[in-house]
């Protein structure tokens, strides 16, 4: 296990777009901003995606559903933000049930039990991994699925705050787990080189920083990040990180090892800067997307945007993106995540009952629609 202590910095109060702020300005503008598709990117997702015209199956009775990771038979875990509960829901739909709850869990704000991995040898050690702010940090946790033993900590010393707790994690295809963090609300995290904050962390499965990462014996990947909730590989194997920005841009990253996307010098793209910080690929209005989790499926990447109340599609080629797409403008309300799952659904959770949703919110739901 390896900590690290975060610097104190003076607290910067942020507003606008946190990953729970209040509801979009009254005329947003709906216009994604990207550097343009190359004419080989279709417009739309190809033959085997999920059908998204398709009536959804439902599960209802959630709230504040964070994070989402689907066990080998195709039955889905999910995390409940508040509750610190991990439930499981069958692979077609049908009534969660309570399968763990996660000691230790400090739900405040944006803080609580936020996103779980499973580990990519679950078929022998049955490790499930959790990111969850406690009394004193973020830290990350594991645990075998089916035994009451407390879970084991394998990394802590993130700094938490009221927002900005970060908090997605996923194995990528190297077997190796990524984290996406947040600066907490402090600014100058997110460049320090010594903090975990504000980066996207690559460590091995026991919490170790990985090898052949940027800078010998640290865990981070890259920097300059405000706050992280959404990664996903392509086939090819590159890393998309998605991120909030403040007051006027959102952006979809490509990461690649040792780059620095900016914040808080940059928000958006950052050509002034002599290059010394990496642009993104496509750019939101705060007002459309907020954007928490994503998912690829074949050449098609997409992501839940809560203050926009829609899920963007975007495909993708090469490491290209192509022009966006909204779909569902506010028929869902506010979409916290998206993954896919081994048969090729899409499942969409919604976060309407953490305070910040719909004037009248009602409970909090799982979308599963279908592949074609």
């Amino acid at each position: 296990m390896r900590r690290f202590v975060a610097l104190t910095l003076s607290a910067v109060l942020l507003t606008a777009c946190s990953d729970d702020t209040a509801s979009p300005s009254p005329n947003p503008t709906n216009a994604a901003e990207s550097p343009g598709p190359p004419a080989s990117i279709p417009a739309h997702p190809g033959p085997g995606a999920p059908d998204l015209a398709a009536k959804p199956t439902e599960v209802t009775g959630l709230r504040v559903p964070w994070g989402l990771a689907f066990l080998p038979d195709g039955d889905l875990l999910v995390s409940e933000r508040n509750s610190a509960r991990i439930l499981q829901v069958p692979k077609g739909g049908g009534p969660p049930r309570e399968v763990y709850k996660v000691p230790g869990v400090q739900a405040r704000g944006e803080g609580g039990l936020l996103g779980l991995a499973l580990s990519p040898g679950f078929a022998t050690d049955k490790y499930v991994y959790a990111y969850f702010t406690a009394a004193d940090d973020n830290r990350i946790v594991r645990f075998k699925l089916g035994e009451r033993a407390a879970p084991q900590v394998i990394f802590k010393g993130l700094a938490k705050g009221n927002i900005h707790n970060g908090g997605r994690i996923a194995f990528g295809p190297d077997k190796l787990l990524y984290v996406g963090t947040g600066e907490t609300g402090q600014r100058g995290l997110a460049q320090d080189k010594n903090s975990p904050n504000g980066k996207i962390l690559r460590l091995t499965p026991d919490g170790q920083p990985a090898p052949g990462n940027p800078t010998p014996g640290s865990p981070v990947y890259s920097l300059g990040h405000r706050n992280v909730q959404g990664l996903a590989w392509d086939s090819a194997g590159r890393l998309f990180g998605i991120e909030f920005g403040q007051d006027t841009w959102d952006e979809v990253n490509l990461i690649e090892p040792g780059r620095n996307y900016g914040w808080p010098v940059v928000e958006g793209k950052g050509d002034t800067h002599g290059g010394q910080y990496t642009n993104p690929l496509v750019t939101w209005h705060t007002d459309d997307a907020s954007p928490s989790g994503a998912a690829i499926a074949g050449d098609t990447l997409y992501v839940a945007a809560l203050r926009g109340r829609r899920l963007w599609v975007i495909p993708l080629s090469d490491g290209h993106t192509g022009e966006p797409k909204a779909q569902f403008q506010g028929t869902y309300g506010r979409l916290r995540s998206v993954a896919v799952a081994p048969d090729g659904a899409l499942w969409v959770s919604t976060s309407n009952t953490d305070g910040r949703g719909d004037p009248k919110p009602g409970d909090d739901r799982l979308l599963r629609f279908p592949a074609k």
